[in-house]
């Protein structure tokens, strides 16, 4: 791409493992950023994330596939908060839900950046693509996507015990004006061991084996897809409160392994274990992560 799609790069860029573009860069559709005509090659030969900004929502977002981003970073004067729900609502409904409290929050639709859904089992691929492309429906009736890029991350699991009867809103996050000036504040979408993004089954880690061995490269492909997404929106470990590890399979000894060695002093604020299935047949493990200084239940 021309230079002056760049708005921001190396000693200026705040967000130092990211290469941040204006919303209408031409820019490959390739999470790998060409540069000069090479994949994934910077000026100082490091590998950049697409960090695209959306200025009427106050917050720059990974680039992700249709149905949601990598993840959503705060700009700076905002803040993102998250709001869980006392009780759960169908999702459809759950975004006139949304809408209420964006207006109460004196913010419009374009403040919402992360979508958190709860579903009654997990979707075969076709299942989840078909339902991907009605959720995707209602955010492009919302106009928020960014020259086709969605910019809302999104988890969507599986509770194993008492699930709901249909896909819920279990929460969202947005963007208001923060009071003092705070460090960025940061969301991931969630992710499970679907390698390199497609939605395709055969795409899935070590698929069909629960086996020690196989968890354990499942897990650890995730914790590493956590940190790439983590260092994309320019944050760190010491700067994350909230932890979610999603699966139905034996934990303690994987997050003794692979996680807790890595989380420094975030480990104060421990790790949410929660029994649940991934959103797809034969995912057996997922993740998220939250950096935020405002948690609400309405």
């Amino acid at each position: 791409p021309s230079s002056d799609t760049w708005l921001t790069i190396g000693a200026d860029n705040p967000y130092p493992n990211s290469l941040v573009v204006a919303p209408n860069a031409a820019i490959d559709s390739n999470p790998g950023v060409h540069y000069g005509g090479r994949r994934g090659i910077s000026r100082s030969h490091r590998t950049f994330i697409m960090l695209i900004h959306k200025p009427d929502g106050h917050y720059k977002f990974l680039k992700g596939i249709a149905p949601y981003s990598r993840g959503v970073v705060s700009d700076k004067g905002w803040q993102i908060i998250h709001i869980t729900l006392a009780e759960p609502v169908p999702w459809q409904t759950g975004f006139d839900r949304i809408q209420k409290q964006l207006r109460e929050l004196g913010r419009d639709r374009h403040a919402l950046c992360g979508v958190e859904l709860r579903s009654p089992a997990p979707f075969t691929m076709q299942g989840f693509i078909d339902f991907n492309r009605e959720y995707c429906d209602m955010l492009a009736s919302w106009d928020l996507y960014i020259d086709g890029d969605n910019p809302v991350a999104r988890t969507n699991v599986v509770p194993a015990n008492t699930p709901p009867r249909s896909v819920m809103l279990h929460a969202f996050s947005c963007t208001v004006e923060a009071e003092i000036d705070r460090p960025a504040t940061l969301v991931t979408a969630g992710a499970g061991e679907l390698q390199a993004g497609h939605l395709d089954g055969g795409a899935i880690l070590r698929r069909g084996q629960v086996d020690p061995g196989a968890m354990h490269e499942k897990a650890a492909y995730v914790i590493e897809v956590m940190e790439k997404r983590l260092a994309g929106l320019g944050g760190t470990w010491p700067a994350i409160n909230v932890v979610n590890v999603y699966t139905c399979h034996p934990a303690d000894q994987l997050l003794k392994d692979l996680l807790w060695n890595r989380l420094g002093p975030a480990c104060r604020h421990g790790v949410r274990l929660h029994h649940t299935r991934p959103p797809v047949i034969d995912i057996e493990f997922e993740m998220d992560i939250r950096g935020l200084t405002t948690e609400l239940v309405i």
